[in-house]
């Protein structure tokens, strides 16, 4: 959380761009070792139906400050203005930061004296990140027009097998991998959640980028404006994560095969309906299936991480929530980079409600893919 606060703040204060782009990977990879320990925590701290309460409160959480963030960056930009206001955007995390070191310091709890020392997976974690790296270039390359950087994804499964073998050497001699390939082997729910997640954050969590870039660019409108029409989602999500989180130790996978079909349709639905319409008309053109979307969306995230991580041994649970907030993490990014490559692609020919409504019919392809996967690991588990 330092290193993130320290970043955030070089981001603010950079005088060139070269020195934000610097500042920018050391704040992504500052919030990669922070975020996969929010999961690893409650995985450790919780167990039964408390766990499935805890993440959905930690659902919760996520939802309010994915519903504060837009409007409060939004509002930053309209009161500083674009020259400053972005400076802004990070430097307002150093205050929350500091807030929440001490909320850290206060009621995390400390390190068991008796747990083993375990050394962190450097060369896992770099090649995973090649790997990823060898994927998501050539995505954002081919906007541009660029062919020779997909040669790079020769790369994907070499780096992607390279990274196996590696996390299964470490742990022949007893050391902690970055991801456990023992329990995709031995526990199929695991897997699966593993799956599910990936395939939900690559297929929604792009569609606010692309989204607001519409909003922004082909509309017109503030970025306070574009906030709150995207507002309704994160309130929809607030209802219904701590309700999933209730009721998903006894539901079960059901719950989330019904929640990615409801955001699916809702999806749909704003794909045709919303493109097209005037820009007031988005009120009600638009808003309204990103909230039923938000309502489906806040019973997948958090069941599924209850369910993914439900066999976990406890020992292995920091490792495992790890991997699995790993996953999520990965594919935002890819979401982010394919939708709005075909977004930017779309447009370019044929306008920007084109470009938007292509981005969100790429987002239910793979969104599509997750469902399939929960059907699956539904079917499995009975």
């Amino acid at each position: 959380l330092i290193a993130f606060v320290v970043s955030s703040a070089a981001v603010g204060f950079a005088p060139n761009a070269e020195l934000v782009v610097v500042a920018r990977l050391a704040q992504g990879a500052a919030a990669g070792f922070l975020t996969p320990q929010s999961s690893g925590l409650i995985q450790q701290m919780f167990s039964g139906a408390e766990r499935g309460k805890a993440f959905g409160y930690f659902g919760l959480t996520v939802s309010l400050a994915s519903a504060t963030g837009p409007l409060l960056g939004g509002t930053i930009i309209g009161l500083a203005g674009e020259e400053n206001g972005w400076r802004l955007l990070f430097l307002v995390n150093v205050p929350i930061g500091l807030v929440a070191l001490v909320a850290i310091a206060m009621l995390v709890p400390g390190r068991d004296p008796d747990a083993k020392n375990e050394r962190i997976d450097v060369v896992g974690a770099v090649l995973l990140g090649l790997s990823v790296l060898c994927l998501l270039y050539p995505l954002v390359s081919v906007e541009s027009g660029a062919r020779l950087p997909l040669l790079l994804l020769v790369g994907v499964p070499l780096f992607g097998w390279a990274f196996g073998a590696w996390e299964h050497r470490l742990r022949q001699h007893g050391h902690a991998p970055l991801l456990d390939v023992e329990l995709l082997r031995t526990l199929p729910g695991y897997s699966s959640g593993l799956l599910i997640g990936a395939l939900y954050f690559t297929g929604f969590t792009g569609v606010f980028l692309t989204a607001s870039v519409w909003l922004q660019d082909s509309r017109d409108v503030s970025a306070l404006h574009a906030g709150l029409l995207l507002t309704p989602f994160a309130a929809g999500s607030a209802i219904s994560s701590p309700v999933a989180g209730r009721f998903v130790s006894t539901v079960g996978r059901p719950l989330t095969v019904v929640a990615i079909a409801s955001m699916m349709t809702a999806v749909a639905l704003a794909a045709a309906v919303g493109p097209g319409q005037s820009t007031p008309a988005l009120w009600w053109a638009f808003a309204p299936f990103l909230f039923v979307a938000g309502l489906g969306g806040g019973a997948v995230v958090s069941p599924n991480i209850t369910l993914t991580l439900a066999e976990v041994p406890p020992r292995m649970g920091g490792a495992a929530g790890g991997a699995l907030q790993t996953g999520q993490r990965i594919g935002s990014s890819l979401g982010a980079a394919l939708l709005m490559t075909v977004y930017q692609l779309v447009s370019a020919s044929h306008g920007g409600d084109a470009g938007f409504r292509a981005a969100l019919a790429t987002a239910l392809a793979v969104l599509g893919l997750a469902l399939a996967a929960a059907v699956a690991a539904w079917r499995q588990a009975r």
